[in-house]
C-alpha cells in the first residue's frame, strides 16, 4: 500500500462507507483542524471516558471493552503529554486522532466507545469543558492583578494626582483612589466570568448529532462525572450554538478594553511630557537610533492586542450569524479565536501585573501637575455656596472669573491676594484661603467612594475583603 492509498483509506474510515475514495490534498487541508483543536485533548480525554463508563452502567457495552477503552485512553493521555503521540491531518481532529490510536491500542473495542454519540455533541462537550477550564484559569489571574492593584493603591493611599475629565486637569485625587478604580472595573470582569461559567455549565454529551439517540444513556450520569450542572434540554440547541464562546469572547473583549485603558495611561505617565511614572528595565525597550530613549513598549502592546481580541469576538458573531440548525462546518472556526483569545489575555493580564509590581511613582510631579491647572476651583465654588449662601450657578460663575484673575496675573488660585478675591466677590474672607490647599481639599472628600486618604484606606480593606477574601 503507497502512502496514498494509505491516507485516503485513513480518511475515509472516518466517514464510513458513504464514500470511496479519500479527499483531495486541498480538501484534506481545508477540512482538517489538529494543528490547533490537539489542544483539547485533556477534555476529549475526560469526556470520552465519561461516556464509555456510562455505556458500561447502562450494559450499552461490557465492562471489558470499558475497562479496555479507560486505560487505552490513559495511555494516550501519558503520551501527548510526554510529546510522543502522533498528530496526523489526515484524521482531521484531535477527537478522531485519538480514536484512531485507541483502536491500535485495544483494537475493535475502540469503536464501541462511539456508541450513542456523535463528533457534533462531542465537539460542543470538549469545547465547553475547555472553555470552562479556561475561564477558572482567568478568573485567579484576574484575582492576582486585583491584589497587586490593591498593595499598590494602599501605598498609595495619600499621593496626590490629578484627576481629569476630557484629559484636561479637573480636580485632585489620591493615587490609591485611581487605582482601585481598575480594582472595581476588574472585579465586574470576574463577576461576568463567574456568570458566564454558571450560564454555560450544561453538558451537550448524549445530544447525538442533532437529535438524541435511541440507546438508554444517562445523560444526568455524564453530566456529573464531568463536572456540570445538568444536561442540556435541547439536542439541536446543545450541539449548535455556540453562545457560551461568543460569551467568552464578549467579556474577554470588555476586560481588554480596561487593561488597554490602563495601559494607555501608562502610556502617557511615562512619556518625559508628564513624567509621573518609571517603568522597570524589565518591562521597557530602548531605541536603535536614539540612546536616551525608553520605550513603554509593553503596556503599548496591551494596548493593541486588545483589538485583536475585540477582532476575534466579531470573526466569530460572523461565522454563527447566518448558519440554520443545526451543526455545519463554519463552526469549526469557533475554536481558533477563542485559543487566540486565551493565550492573548493570558498574556496581557501577566504583562499588566508586572508593570504594576515594579513600576514606581514620581509623587513630586504628580503634586506639581495637580497644582498647576487651578483643579482647586471647585472647592472654592463650594465654599462660597456653603458659607456665603451663594446659588451654584453663581458660585461657578465667581470661581471661574477668579481662575481667570489668576492666569492674567500668572498665578495660581490659591496664591491671589484676598484683595484681588475681594475685587470679584466683596464678602469673600481670609477663611477661604485654607479650603484653597490642596491637600486640604482632598481630605474634604469624605462623601462614600470619595478620594479622601481615609476613605481610599478603608476602600482598600474593604476591596482586599471582597475580590480577595482577606
Amino acid at each position: 500500500m503507497n502512502d496514498t492509498t494509505k491516507k485516503e483509506t485513513n480518511s475515509s474510515t472516518i466517514w464510513g462507507g458513504r464514500f470511496d475514495g479519500g479527499p483531495s490534498e486541498i480538501m484534506e487541508r481545508i477540512n482538517a483542524s489538529i494543528d490547533f483543536d490537539k489542544r483539547m485533548y485533556a477534555q476529549d480525554i475526560a469526556a470520552s471516558k465519561a461516556h464509555a463508563a456510562m455505556l458500561v452502567d447502562q450494559n450499552i457495552i461490557s465492562a471489558e471493552d470499558g475497562a479496555g477503552i479507560s486505560d487505552g485512553l490513559d495511555q494516550i493521555l501519558t503520551e501527548i503529554e510526554t510529546g510522543n503521540f502522533e498528530f496526523k491531518s489526515e484524521l482531521e481532529d484531535i477527537h478522531m486522532n485519538i480514536e484512531a490510536r485507541l483502536t491500535e491500542i485495544i483494537g475493535e473495542a475502540a469503536g464501541r466507545l462511539h456508541t450513542a454519540r456523535s463528533r457534533n455533541d462531542q465537539v460542543a462537550t470538549d469545547f465547553k469543558l475547555w472553555v470552562r477550564d479556561e475561564l477558572d484559569r482567568l478568573n485567579g489571574d484576574l484575582q492576582s492583578f486585583q491584589a497587586t492593584l490593591i498593595t499598590r493603591a494602599e501605598e498609595q493611599a495619600a499621593t496626590i494626582i490629578p484627576g481629569y475629565t476630557h484629559l484636561q486637569t479637573a480636580q485632585p485625587v489620591t493615587l490609591g483612589h485611581h487605582l482601585l478604580a481598575y480594582v472595581e472595573m476588574i472585579g465586574r470582569d470576574r463577576s461576568r466570568v463567574a456568570d458566564c461559567r454558571v450560564r454555560m455549565n450544561e453538558n451537550p454529551l448524549g445530544s447525538g448529532a442533532l437529535a438524541g439517540t435511541s440507546f438508554a444513556i444517562d445523560r444526568q450520569a455524564t453530566a456529573a462525572a464531568l463536572g456540570f450542572t445538568a444536561p442540556t434540554a435541547n439536542s439541536l440547541d446543545a450541539v449548535s450554538d455556540r453562545d457560551f464562546a461568543l460569551e467568552y469572547l464578549s467579556l474577554a473583549s470588555i476586560i481588554s478594553v480596561h487593561l488597554s485603558r490602563l495601559a494607555e495611561e501608562i502610556v502617557v505617565w511615562a512619556s518625559a511630557s508628564f513624567g509621573f511614572v518609571n517603568l522597570p528595565d524589565s518591562f521597557s525597550t530602548g531605541s536603535s537610533m536614539l540612546p536616551q530613549k525608553r520605550n513603554p513598549d509593553a503596556a503599548e502592546l496591551v494596548r493593541a492586542k486588545s483589538g485583536r481580541v475585540i477582532g476575534n469576538l466579531n470573526s466569530l458573531l460572523i461565522v454563527m450569524k447566518g448558519l440554520p440548525l443545526a451543526y455545519s462546518k463554519d463552526m469549526q472556526e469557533d475554536k481558533e479565536p477563542v485559543f487566540e483569545t486565551a493565550d492573548t489575555l493570558a498574556l496581557t493580564v501577566a504583562a499588566m501585573s508586572g508593570m504594576f509590581e515594579e513600576i514606581t511613582f514620581n509623587a513630586d510631579k504628580m503634586l506639581a501637575a495637580a497644582k498647576a491647572a487651578n483643579s482647586n476651583a471647585i472647592d472654592l465654588a463650594d465654599w462660597l455656596v456653603s458659607v456665603l449662601g451663594k446659588p451654584f450657578r453663581e458660585a461657578h460663575h465667581i470661581s471661574g472669573a477668579m481662575v481667570k484673575l489668576a492666569e492674567g496675573k500668572g498665578c495660581m488660585l490659591e496664591e491671589l491676594s484676598l484683595k484681588a478675591m475681594q475685587s470679584i466677590e466683596p464678602d469673600i474672607t481670609a477663611e477661604v484661603l485654607s479650603v484653597l490647599d490642596i491637600e486640604q481639599a482632598l481630605n474634604a472628600r469624605t462623601s462614600f467612594g470619595g478620594t479622601a486618604p481615609a476613605n481610599v484606606k478603608d476602600a482598600c480593606a474593604q476591596a482586599r475583603l471582597k475580590y480577595l477574601g482577606e
